[in-house]
């Protein structure tokens, strides 16, 4: 089992595979940051609030007015965090897009790899053996 296992690891697409979810990973977070530090403040100044992530509705609990959304969570309210929602879908449609633009890109390569090369145009082919024969009996005959 230990010897499958090791074949298994050494296949060219677990590596690929490994090291796509590592790639990944760091890219998540730098589109959580481009989210949350450049996107949102942008939706926040247009709606008039400069942290968009701190906007949530209390659901049971006392919070007192203007209370950020961890301060409010540690005070024991029952809170909806609709602001927190917003960025992470942000972050997923963004995460989502790149990803359709690198397989859309990918999968047009593949199709050009597999492409076969346009043949080159045969040459005219000259008369054959047969048609030289033919002309030289019909010369021969004059």
């Amino acid at each position: 089992m230990l010897t499958e296992f090791k074949e298994f690891i050494a296949k060219g697409n677990v590596m690929e595979l490994a090291v796509a979810v590592i790639i990944a990973g760091a890219f998540a977070v730098i589109v959580s940051s481009m989210t949350a530090d450049l996107i949102m403040p942008v939706v926040g100044a247009i709606f008039g609030d400069v942290d968009f992530s701190n906007k949530y509705y209390v659901l049971s609990g006392e919070v007192e007015a203007g209370m950020s959304l961890d301060a409010a969570r540690e005070a024991g309210a029952n809170v909806l965090a609709w602001g927190a929602f917003v960025t992470s879908v942000i972050n997923f449609v963004i995460l989502a897009f790149i990803i359709f633009l690198l397989v859309r890109y990918a999968n047009k390569i593949k199709a050009a790899m597999e492409k076969p090369e346009e043949e080159a145009p045969a040459e005219p082919a000259g008369p054959t053996e047969i048609d030289l024969l033919t002309e030289i009996r019909d010369a021969l005959k004059k």
